[in-house]
Protein backbone atom coordinates (compact mmCIF):
# COMPACT_ATOMS: atom_id res chain seq x y z
CA UNK A 1 0.00 0.00 0.00
CA UNK A 2 1.43 3.80 -0.82
CA UNK A 3 0.08 7.02 0.56
CA UNK A 4 0.85 10.22 -0.72
CA UNK A 5 -0.33 13.71 1.25
CA UNK A 6 -2.69 11.53 3.21
CA UNK A 7 -4.57 9.66 0.76
CA UNK A 8 -4.18 5.63 -0.16
CA UNK A 9 -2.63 6.06 -3.82
CA UNK A 10 -2.08 2.47 -4.57
CA UNK A 11 -2.80 -1.20 -3.31
CA UNK A 12 -1.37 -4.47 -4.93
CA UNK A 13 2.17 -6.66 -4.19
CA UNK A 14 5.55 -5.32 -3.66
CA UNK A 15 7.01 -5.65 -6.90
CA UNK A 16 5.09 -3.08 -8.88
CA UNK A 17 4.64 -1.06 -5.59
CA UNK A 18 8.39 -0.72 -5.19
CA UNK A 19 8.78 0.22 -9.04
CA UNK A 20 5.77 2.58 -9.16
CA UNK A 21 7.07 4.76 -6.02
CA UNK A 22 11.10 3.96 -5.53
CA UNK A 23 11.46 6.59 -3.55
CA UNK A 24 8.93 5.90 -0.32
CA UNK A 25 9.64 5.02 3.03
CA UNK A 26 9.06 1.34 3.23
CA UNK A 27 7.92 0.10 6.53
CA UNK A 28 8.56 -3.80 7.40
CA UNK A 29 5.23 -4.96 9.01
CA UNK A 30 6.85 -8.30 9.46
CA UNK A 31 3.93 -10.15 9.61
CA UNK A 32 1.32 -8.01 11.52
CA UNK A 33 -1.32 -7.12 9.20
CA UNK A 34 -2.93 -3.51 7.68
CA UNK A 35 -7.13 -3.13 8.43
CA UNK A 36 -9.19 0.53 8.00
CA UNK A 37 -8.93 1.90 11.49
CA UNK A 38 -12.00 2.00 13.81
CA UNK A 39 -14.77 4.35 14.51
CA UNK A 40 -16.33 4.33 17.96
CA UNK A 41 -19.77 6.03 16.95
CA UNK A 42 -20.52 6.88 20.71
CA UNK A 43 -18.45 7.91 23.47
CA UNK A 44 -17.79 10.39 26.21
CA UNK A 45 -14.35 11.36 26.27
CA UNK A 46 -13.96 13.67 30.02
CA UNK A 47 -15.73 10.78 31.63
CA UNK A 48 -13.66 8.52 30.32
CA UNK A 49 -10.75 10.29 31.01
CA UNK A 50 -11.30 10.31 34.09
CA UNK A 51 -12.04 7.11 34.77
CA UNK A 52 -8.37 6.32 32.69
CA UNK A 53 -6.54 8.48 34.92
CA UNK A 54 -8.70 7.94 38.24
CA UNK A 55 -10.31 5.59 40.46
CA UNK A 56 -11.74 2.69 38.99
CA UNK A 57 -14.94 1.08 40.72
CA UNK A 58 -15.78 -1.77 38.24
CA UNK A 59 -13.90 -4.36 39.63
CA UNK A 60 -15.15 -3.85 42.94
CA UNK A 61 -17.20 -7.07 44.56
CA UNK A 62 -19.40 -4.93 47.38
CA UNK A 63 -20.53 -1.85 48.74
CA UNK A 64 -17.32 -2.73 51.62
CA UNK A 65 -14.67 -2.61 48.88
CA UNK A 66 -16.52 0.78 47.28
CA UNK A 67 -15.84 2.37 50.78
CA UNK A 68 -11.96 1.00 51.42
CA UNK A 69 -11.25 2.50 47.79
CA UNK A 70 -12.65 5.92 48.67
CA UNK A 71 -10.85 5.73 51.89
CA UNK A 72 -7.23 5.77 49.78
CA UNK A 73 -8.52 7.98 47.25
CA UNK A 74 -10.26 10.85 48.91
CA UNK A 75 -7.60 13.88 49.06
CA UNK A 76 -9.08 16.79 50.80
CA UNK A 77 -9.65 20.00 48.92
CA UNK A 78 -9.87 17.96 45.69
CA UNK A 79 -13.35 16.71 44.05
CA UNK A 80 -13.21 12.99 44.06
CA UNK A 81 -14.80 11.83 40.34
CA UNK A 82 -14.97 7.89 39.96
CA UNK A 83 -16.85 5.48 37.64
CA UNK A 84 -17.86 1.71 37.22
CA UNK A 85 -19.69 0.52 40.15
CA UNK A 86 -22.78 -2.25 39.52
CA UNK A 87 -24.28 -3.59 42.35
CA UNK A 88 -26.27 -5.94 40.19
CA UNK A 89 -22.74 -7.85 40.20
CA UNK A 90 -22.02 -7.47 43.59
CA UNK A 91 -21.97 -10.47 46.08
CA UNK A 92 -24.22 -8.02 47.84
CA UNK A 93 -26.08 -5.89 46.40
CA UNK A 94 -26.78 -3.15 49.13
CA UNK A 95 -24.96 0.24 48.27
CA UNK A 96 -23.23 2.10 50.78
CA UNK A 97 -25.23 5.37 52.66
CA UNK A 98 -24.70 8.59 52.15
CA UNK A 99 -23.35 8.81 55.60
CA UNK A 100 -21.05 5.68 55.02
CA UNK A 101 -19.56 8.05 51.97
CA UNK A 102 -19.08 10.67 53.70
CA UNK A 103 -17.01 9.41 56.80
CA UNK A 104 -14.85 7.35 54.22
CA UNK A 105 -13.77 10.55 52.63
CA UNK A 106 -13.56 13.16 54.81
CA UNK A 107 -16.25 15.69 53.92
CA UNK A 108 -14.85 15.75 50.32
CA UNK A 109 -16.86 16.63 47.55
CA UNK A 110 -17.89 13.15 45.87
CA UNK A 111 -19.37 11.89 42.42
CA UNK A 112 -19.95 7.71 41.81
CA UNK A 113 -20.86 7.23 38.59
CA UNK A 114 -23.21 3.52 38.18
CA UNK A 115 -21.49 1.99 35.38
CA UNK A 116 -24.31 3.19 32.92
CA UNK A 117 -23.55 6.49 33.98
CA UNK A 118 -27.43 7.07 33.98
CA UNK A 119 -27.59 6.89 38.18
CA UNK A 120 -24.73 7.96 40.61
CA UNK A 121 -23.78 7.93 44.41
CA UNK A 122 -22.49 10.89 45.87
CA UNK A 123 -21.54 13.12 49.36
CA UNK A 124 -23.45 15.64 51.18
CA UNK A 125 -20.53 17.79 49.93
CA UNK A 126 -21.20 17.41 46.19
CA UNK A 127 -25.13 17.40 47.32
CA UNK A 128 -24.15 20.99 48.86
CA UNK A 129 -22.74 21.87 45.23
CA UNK A 130 -26.45 21.46 43.43
CA UNK A 131 -28.91 24.23 44.55
CA UNK A 132 -32.45 22.12 44.78
CA UNK A 133 -31.21 19.01 44.39
CA UNK A 134 -33.30 17.73 47.58
CA UNK A 135 -36.53 18.71 45.95
CA UNK A 136 -35.73 17.28 41.70
CA UNK A 137 -37.17 14.34 40.17
CA UNK A 138 -35.23 10.80 41.36
CA UNK A 139 -33.44 12.83 44.58
CA UNK A 140 -33.04 9.73 47.27
CA UNK A 141 -32.06 11.17 50.79
CA UNK A 142 -29.68 7.75 51.29
CA UNK A 143 -29.48 6.03 47.83
CA UNK A 144 -28.31 6.93 44.29
CA UNK A 145 -29.69 9.72 42.65
CA UNK A 146 -31.74 9.33 39.47
CA UNK A 147 -32.99 11.49 36.39
CA UNK A 148 -33.87 15.27 37.19
CA UNK A 149 -31.17 14.87 40.36
CA UNK A 150 -28.90 12.67 38.99
CA UNK A 151 -28.49 15.39 36.24
CA UNK A 152 -28.18 18.22 38.67
CA UNK A 153 -25.40 15.95 40.82
CA UNK A 154 -23.52 15.56 37.47
CA UNK A 155 -23.88 19.75 36.58
CA UNK A 156 -22.24 20.00 40.18
CA UNK A 157 -19.23 17.92 39.61
CA UNK A 158 -18.85 18.98 36.33
CA UNK A 159 -18.51 22.67 37.53
CA UNK A 160 -16.23 21.72 39.91
CA UNK A 161 -13.76 19.96 37.85
CA UNK A 162 -10.58 22.02 37.06
CA UNK A 163 -9.67 23.03 33.65
CA UNK A 164 -5.81 21.25 33.59
CA UNK A 165 -7.61 17.85 35.02
CA UNK A 166 -10.35 18.11 32.58
CA UNK A 167 -7.83 19.00 29.57
CA UNK A 168 -5.63 16.14 31.00
CA UNK A 169 -8.37 13.79 31.13
CA UNK A 170 -9.44 14.50 27.42
CA UNK A 171 -5.49 13.93 26.26
CA UNK A 172 -5.75 10.65 28.30
CA UNK A 173 -9.06 9.28 26.72
CA UNK A 174 -7.73 10.61 22.63
CA UNK A 175 -4.45 8.87 23.06
CA UNK A 176 -6.12 5.36 24.44
CA UNK A 177 -8.37 5.55 21.72
CA UNK A 178 -5.72 5.89 19.12
CA UNK A 179 -3.95 2.91 20.67
CA UNK A 180 -7.15 0.79 20.50
CA UNK A 181 -6.64 1.35 16.37
CA UNK A 182 -9.65 4.43 16.76
CA UNK A 183 -8.85 7.12 14.37
CA UNK A 184 -12.49 8.73 14.93
CA UNK A 185 -14.94 9.19 17.67
CA UNK A 186 -18.36 10.77 18.10
CA UNK A 187 -18.82 12.55 21.11
CA UNK A 188 -22.12 12.55 22.25
CA UNK A 189 -22.46 15.64 24.33
CA UNK A 190 -25.28 17.74 25.77
CA UNK A 191 -26.32 20.06 28.70
CA UNK A 192 -27.16 17.16 31.35
CA UNK A 193 -24.00 15.53 30.19
CA UNK A 194 -21.00 17.47 29.63
CA UNK A 195 -21.28 20.67 29.13
CA UNK A 196 -20.63 23.50 26.03
CA UNK A 197 -17.67 24.40 27.35
CA UNK A 198 -15.93 20.31 27.95
CA UNK A 199 -17.21 19.86 24.18
CA UNK A 200 -15.33 23.24 22.65
CA UNK A 201 -12.28 22.27 24.62
CA UNK A 202 -12.70 19.02 23.26
CA UNK A 203 -13.54 19.82 19.62
CA UNK A 204 -10.11 22.51 20.13
CA UNK A 205 -7.75 19.68 21.66
CA UNK A 206 -8.49 17.22 18.28
CA UNK A 207 -7.40 19.59 15.77
CA UNK A 208 -4.00 18.64 16.71
CA UNK A 209 -3.53 15.65 13.27
CA UNK A 210 -1.52 13.47 15.81
CA UNK A 211 -4.86 12.47 17.93
CA UNK A 212 -7.92 11.27 16.78
CA UNK A 213 -10.52 12.98 14.95
CA UNK A 214 -13.82 13.80 16.99
CA UNK A 215 -16.94 14.39 15.91
CA UNK A 216 -19.46 16.24 17.99
CA UNK A 217 -22.83 16.10 19.13
CA UNK A 218 -24.95 18.24 21.12
CA UNK A 219 -27.95 16.31 22.63
CA UNK A 220 -30.45 19.65 23.00
CA UNK A 221 -33.72 20.42 21.91
CA UNK A 222 -34.16 24.10 20.30
CA UNK A 223 -30.51 24.08 20.29
CA UNK A 224 -29.55 25.03 16.53
CA UNK A 225 -27.42 28.52 17.66
CA UNK A 226 -25.21 26.30 20.34
CA UNK A 227 -25.11 23.75 17.52
CA UNK A 228 -23.65 26.63 15.21
CA UNK A 229 -21.49 27.98 17.61
CA UNK A 230 -19.78 24.91 18.54
CA UNK A 231 -19.50 23.86 14.86
CA UNK A 232 -21.40 20.23 15.40
CA UNK A 233 -23.13 18.68 12.31
CA UNK A 234 -26.22 17.63 14.54
CA UNK A 235 -28.67 17.73 17.08
CA UNK A 236 -27.55 14.59 18.50
CA UNK A 237 -26.26 11.82 20.33
CA UNK A 238 -27.34 11.52 24.12
CA UNK A 239 -30.66 13.69 23.92
CA UNK A 240 -32.55 11.76 26.21
CA UNK A 241 -35.85 9.75 25.27
CA UNK A 242 -35.44 7.54 28.27
CA UNK A 243 -32.55 6.45 30.50
CA UNK A 244 -31.47 2.86 31.60
CA UNK A 245 -32.06 -0.60 32.16
CA UNK A 246 -29.34 -0.56 34.79
CA UNK A 247 -30.66 2.11 36.42
CA UNK A 248 -34.67 1.39 35.87
CA UNK A 249 -34.64 4.17 34.00
CA UNK A 250 -35.35 2.88 30.21
CA UNK A 251 -38.95 3.48 29.25
CA UNK A 252 -40.68 -0.03 29.04
CA UNK A 253 -44.25 -0.98 27.96
CA UNK A 254 -44.83 -3.36 31.01
CA UNK A 255 -42.76 -3.50 34.82
CA UNK A 256 -39.66 -4.08 35.55
CA UNK A 257 -39.66 -7.73 36.60
CA UNK A 258 -37.18 -6.53 39.69
CA UNK A 259 -39.14 -3.38 40.40
CA UNK A 260 -42.94 -3.85 39.26
CA UNK A 261 -43.56 -0.34 40.91
CA UNK A 262 -41.73 1.28 37.86
CA UNK A 263 -41.83 1.27 33.81
CA UNK A 264 -39.20 3.41 33.98
CA UNK A 265 -38.61 7.26 33.00
CA UNK A 266 -40.34 8.95 29.32
CA UNK A 267 -38.45 11.97 28.76
CA UNK A 268 -40.25 12.96 24.95
CA UNK A 269 -43.23 12.09 23.33
CA UNK A 270 -43.92 11.46 19.76
CA UNK A 271 -44.74 15.66 19.12
CA UNK A 272 -41.59 16.32 20.70
CA UNK A 273 -40.05 13.77 18.64
CA UNK A 274 -41.38 15.12 15.71
CA UNK A 275 -40.37 19.02 16.70
CA UNK A 276 -37.23 17.87 16.98
CA UNK A 277 -36.91 16.37 13.58
CA UNK A 278 -38.68 19.33 11.68
CA UNK A 279 -36.52 21.57 13.88
CA UNK A 280 -33.08 20.30 12.94
CA UNK A 281 -34.53 20.12 9.45
CA UNK A 282 -35.14 23.61 9.07
CA UNK A 283 -31.57 24.46 10.31
CA UNK A 284 -29.66 21.84 7.79
CA UNK A 285 -28.66 19.69 11.25
CA UNK A 286 -28.74 15.70 11.75
CA UNK A 287 -31.31 14.88 14.65
CA UNK A 288 -30.75 11.74 16.79
CA UNK A 289 -32.25 10.56 19.82
CA UNK A 290 -30.95 8.48 22.96
CA UNK A 291 -33.33 5.33 23.51
CA UNK A 292 -33.07 1.96 24.95
CA UNK A 293 -36.45 0.80 26.25
CA UNK A 294 -39.74 -0.57 24.09
CA UNK A 295 -41.94 2.22 24.90
CA UNK A 296 -39.45 4.30 24.17
CA UNK A 297 -38.37 3.29 20.59
CA UNK A 298 -42.61 3.35 20.17
CA UNK A 299 -42.86 6.80 20.78
CA UNK A 300 -39.51 8.09 18.77
CA UNK A 301 -40.77 5.81 15.90
CA UNK A 302 -44.52 7.60 15.90
CA UNK A 303 -42.59 10.59 16.12
CA UNK A 304 -40.81 9.96 12.92
CA UNK A 305 -44.22 9.34 11.25
CA UNK A 306 -45.51 12.37 12.23
CA UNK A 307 -42.14 14.33 11.13
CA UNK A 308 -42.85 12.38 7.69
CA UNK A 309 -46.26 14.06 7.52
CA UNK A 310 -44.57 17.73 7.84
CA UNK A 311 -41.54 17.33 5.77
CA UNK A 312 -42.27 14.50 3.45
CA UNK A 313 -40.30 11.92 3.23
CA UNK A 314 -37.10 13.14 1.23
CA UNK A 315 -36.48 16.02 3.64
CA UNK A 316 -36.84 13.04 6.74
CA UNK A 317 -34.25 10.82 4.69
CA UNK A 318 -32.03 13.53 3.79
CA UNK A 319 -31.57 14.24 8.06
CA UNK A 320 -29.13 10.90 7.78
CA UNK A 321 -31.23 11.41 11.64
CA UNK A 322 -29.40 8.35 14.03
CA UNK A 323 -30.72 6.72 17.32
CA UNK A 324 -28.34 5.79 20.17
CA UNK A 325 -28.18 2.48 21.44
CA UNK A 326 -31.75 1.43 20.21
CA UNK A 327 -32.35 -1.94 22.29
CA UNK A 328 -35.94 -2.98 22.39
CA UNK A 329 -36.70 -2.69 18.61
CA UNK A 330 -39.26 -4.91 16.64
CA UNK A 331 -38.76 -6.20 13.56
CA UNK A 332 -41.91 -3.85 11.77
CA UNK A 333 -40.08 -1.10 13.89
CA UNK A 334 -36.49 -1.79 12.03
CA UNK A 335 -38.30 -1.86 8.52
CA UNK A 336 -39.66 1.83 9.09
CA UNK A 337 -36.60 2.78 10.72
CA UNK A 338 -34.72 1.30 7.11
CA UNK A 339 -37.24 3.52 5.39
CA UNK A 340 -36.29 6.66 7.09
CA UNK A 341 -32.54 6.11 6.60
CA UNK A 342 -31.71 6.13 10.61
CA UNK A 343 -28.62 4.69 11.28
CA UNK A 344 -28.86 2.73 14.23
CA UNK A 345 -25.31 3.16 16.59
CA UNK A 346 -25.11 0.31 18.89
CA UNK A 347 -22.49 -0.77 21.58
CA UNK A 348 -22.19 -5.05 21.19
CA UNK A 349 -20.33 -5.27 24.32
CA UNK A 350 -23.64 -4.39 26.23
CA UNK A 351 -24.66 -7.65 25.22
CA UNK A 352 -21.41 -9.32 26.25
CA UNK A 353 -21.76 -7.68 29.21
CA UNK A 354 -25.45 -8.03 30.49
CA UNK A 355 -27.31 -10.18 27.90
CA UNK A 356 -27.61 -14.17 28.41
CA UNK A 357 -30.49 -15.80 30.63
CA UNK A 358 -28.24 -14.75 33.53
CA UNK A 359 -27.40 -11.30 33.01
CA UNK A 360 -28.49 -7.75 34.08
CA UNK A 361 -31.06 -7.82 31.12
CA UNK A 362 -32.52 -11.02 32.57
CA UNK A 363 -32.89 -10.05 36.02
CA UNK A 364 -34.61 -6.42 35.01
CA UNK A 365 -36.94 -7.58 32.31
CA UNK A 366 -37.19 -11.63 32.63
CA UNK A 367 -35.46 -14.03 30.34
CA UNK A 368 -38.16 -13.36 27.51
CA UNK A 369 -37.93 -9.83 26.95
CA UNK A 370 -34.32 -9.66 27.39
CA UNK A 371 -33.87 -12.41 24.36
CA UNK A 372 -35.04 -9.84 22.35
CA UNK A 373 -32.34 -6.91 23.32
CA UNK A 374 -30.05 -5.54 20.75
CA UNK A 375 -30.89 -7.59 17.32
CA UNK A 376 -28.08 -6.74 15.24
CA UNK A 377 -29.69 -9.31 12.60
CA UNK A 378 -32.97 -7.79 12.27
CA UNK A 379 -32.24 -4.37 12.41
CA UNK A 380 -29.16 -5.11 9.24
CA UNK A 381 -31.04 -7.48 7.52
CA UNK A 382 -34.32 -4.94 7.21
CA UNK A 383 -31.66 -2.40 5.86
CA UNK A 384 -30.65 -0.30 8.94
CA UNK A 385 -27.53 0.97 8.96
CA UNK A 386 -25.50 0.21 11.71
CA UNK A 387 -22.51 2.43 13.47
CA UNK A 388 -20.96 0.17 16.45
CA UNK A 389 -19.17 2.24 19.61
CA UNK A 390 -18.72 1.67 23.18
CA UNK A 391 -20.75 4.25 24.85
CA UNK A 392 -17.35 5.04 26.73
CA UNK A 393 -16.77 4.49 30.10
CA UNK A 394 -19.87 2.13 29.94
CA UNK A 395 -18.18 -0.03 28.44
CA UNK A 396 -14.38 -0.62 27.41
CA UNK A 397 -12.39 0.98 24.29
CA UNK A 398 -12.06 -2.35 22.48
CA UNK A 399 -13.08 -2.60 19.27
CA UNK A 400 -11.86 -6.08 19.06
CA UNK A 401 -14.00 -7.02 21.38
CA UNK A 402 -17.24 -5.64 20.66
CA UNK A 403 -16.76 -7.41 16.94
CA UNK A 404 -16.34 -10.52 18.66
CA UNK A 405 -19.63 -9.54 20.55
CA UNK A 406 -21.19 -9.47 17.86
CA UNK A 407 -20.24 -12.22 15.97
CA UNK A 408 -21.32 -14.00 19.51
CA UNK A 409 -24.26 -12.46 20.34
CA UNK A 410 -26.05 -14.03 23.46
CA UNK A 411 -29.38 -14.90 21.84
CA UNK A 412 -28.87 -17.22 19.13
CA UNK A 413 -29.36 -15.45 15.59
CA UNK A 414 -29.03 -11.48 16.52
CA UNK A 415 -25.43 -11.69 16.11
CA UNK A 416 -24.05 -10.62 12.89
CA UNK A 417 -21.43 -12.27 10.28
CA UNK A 418 -17.71 -10.83 11.42
CA UNK A 419 -17.27 -8.91 8.27
CA UNK A 420 -20.61 -7.02 8.72
CA UNK A 421 -19.64 -6.44 12.55
CA UNK A 422 -16.65 -4.83 11.66
CA UNK A 423 -17.97 -2.42 8.42
CA UNK A 424 -20.19 -1.24 11.26
CA UNK A 425 -17.27 -0.35 13.22
CA UNK A 426 -15.47 1.16 10.96
CA UNK A 427 -17.26 2.15 7.15
CA UNK A 428 -20.11 2.50 9.55
CA UNK A 429 -19.06 5.29 11.76
CA UNK A 430 -17.51 7.11 9.17
CA UNK A 431 -21.77 7.16 7.45
CA UNK A 432 -23.33 7.74 10.70
CA UNK A 433 -21.10 11.44 10.29
CA UNK A 434 -22.09 12.20 6.68
CA UNK A 435 -19.47 10.58 5.16
CA UNK A 436 -20.73 8.77 1.91
CA UNK A 437 -17.99 9.07 -0.44
CA UNK A 438 -17.88 5.66 -0.86
CA UNK A 439 -14.26 4.82 -0.18
CA UNK A 440 -13.85 6.26 3.63
CA UNK A 441 -13.18 3.87 5.82
CA UNK A 442 -11.76 1.05 3.72
CA UNK A 443 -8.08 0.31 2.01
CA UNK A 444 -8.43 1.17 -1.49
CA UNK A 445 -7.13 4.21 -3.60
CA UNK A 446 -8.73 7.19 -3.63
CA UNK A 447 -9.24 7.11 0.56
CA UNK A 448 -8.21 9.03 3.25
CA UNK A 449 -5.11 7.11 4.54
CA UNK A 450 -6.93 6.01 7.69
CA UNK A 451 -5.35 2.07 8.81
CA UNK A 452 -4.56 0.55 11.95
CA UNK A 453 -1.56 -2.46 11.40
CA UNK A 454 -1.99 -5.36 14.16
CA UNK A 455 -0.61 -7.92 15.48
CA UNK A 456 -2.33 -11.34 16.34
CA UNK A 457 -0.82 -14.54 18.02
CA UNK A 458 -3.24 -16.31 15.43
CA UNK A 459 -1.78 -17.99 12.40
CA UNK A 460 -4.73 -18.26 9.28
CA UNK A 461 -3.91 -20.56 6.47
CA UNK A 462 -3.66 -18.88 3.07
CA UNK A 463 -3.05 -20.80 0.28
CA UNK A 464 -0.55 -23.53 1.19
CA UNK A 465 1.70 -22.03 4.03
CA UNK A 466 0.33 -21.95 7.16
CA UNK A 467 3.12 -19.61 8.29
CA UNK A 468 1.36 -16.79 6.30
CA UNK A 469 -0.63 -14.59 8.42
CA UNK A 470 -3.25 -13.04 6.15
CA UNK A 471 -5.91 -10.48 6.39
CA UNK A 472 -8.52 -8.82 3.96
CA UNK A 473 -11.75 -6.81 3.77
CA UNK A 474 -11.91 -7.71 0.27
CA UNK A 475 -14.16 -10.73 -0.43
CA UNK A 476 -12.24 -11.12 -3.99
CA UNK A 477 -9.05 -11.64 -2.25
CA UNK A 478 -9.40 -15.36 -1.63
CA UNK A 479 -7.59 -15.35 2.02
CA UNK A 480 -9.44 -15.39 5.11
CA UNK A 481 -10.81 -12.24 6.12
CA UNK A 482 -10.55 -11.58 10.01
CA UNK A 483 -8.69 -12.79 12.40
CA UNK A 484 -9.83 -15.75 14.89
CA UNK A 485 -12.66 -14.56 16.72
CA UNK A 486 -13.36 -17.32 18.53
CA UNK A 487 -14.52 -16.74 22.25
CA UNK A 488 -10.60 -17.49 23.80
CA UNK A 489 -8.52 -16.97 20.86
CA UNK A 490 -6.15 -13.79 21.76
CA UNK A 491 -7.59 -10.41 20.04
CA UNK A 492 -5.35 -8.27 18.03
CA UNK A 493 -2.91 -5.96 19.65
CA UNK A 494 -2.65 -2.28 18.26
CA UNK A 495 1.32 -1.29 16.99
CA UNK A 496 0.93 1.39 14.80
CA UNK A 497 -2.86 4.12 13.87
CA UNK A 498 -2.69 6.29 11.20
CA UNK A 499 -5.00 8.79 10.65
CA UNK A 500 -4.86 10.53 7.25
CA UNK A 501 -1.40 9.57 6.83
CA UNK A 502 0.34 10.84 10.44
CA UNK A 503 0.74 8.11 12.94
CA UNK A 504 -1.31 8.85 16.19
CA UNK A 505 -0.01 6.19 17.97
CA UNK A 506 3.35 3.88 17.40
CA UNK A 507 3.64 1.33 20.22
CA UNK A 508 7.03 1.45 19.57
CA UNK A 509 7.62 5.60 19.43
CA UNK A 510 5.66 8.05 21.56
CA UNK A 511 6.79 10.72 18.88
CA UNK A 512 3.64 11.03 15.83
CA UNK A 513 5.37 11.58 12.67
CA UNK A 514 4.21 12.02 9.19
CA UNK A 515 4.14 8.48 7.20
CA UNK A 516 4.99 7.75 3.42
Amino acid sequence: MAVENGTIVWIGQDGPGRALHPAAETVDLDGAFVAPAFVDAHVHATSTGLHLTGLDLTGLRDGTELLAALRTAAQPGHLLVAHGWDSSAWTDPRVPSRAEIDSATGGVPVYLSRVDVHSALISSALAELAPGIRDAEGWSDDGPLTRTAHHLARGAMRDGLPTAQRRHAQEAFLRTAAARGIVSVHECAGPDISGEQDLADLLDLARDPALPEVVGYWGERGGAATARRLGVPGLAGDLFADGSLGSHTAALHAPYDDRPDTSGAAYLDPDGVAAHLTDCAGHGLQAGFHVIGDAAVTAVVDGFRLAEQTLGHRALVAGRHRLEHLEMVTSEQASELARWGVTASMQPLFDALWGGTGGMYATRLGTNRAAGLNPFATLASAGVALAFGSDSPVTALDPWAAIRAAVHHRTPGSGLSARGAFTAHTRGGHRAAGVHDGVTGTLRPGAPAHYAVWETGELVAAGTDSRVRRWSTDPRSGVAPLPSLAPDAPLPVCVRTVRSGTVIHDRDTSTPRGHA
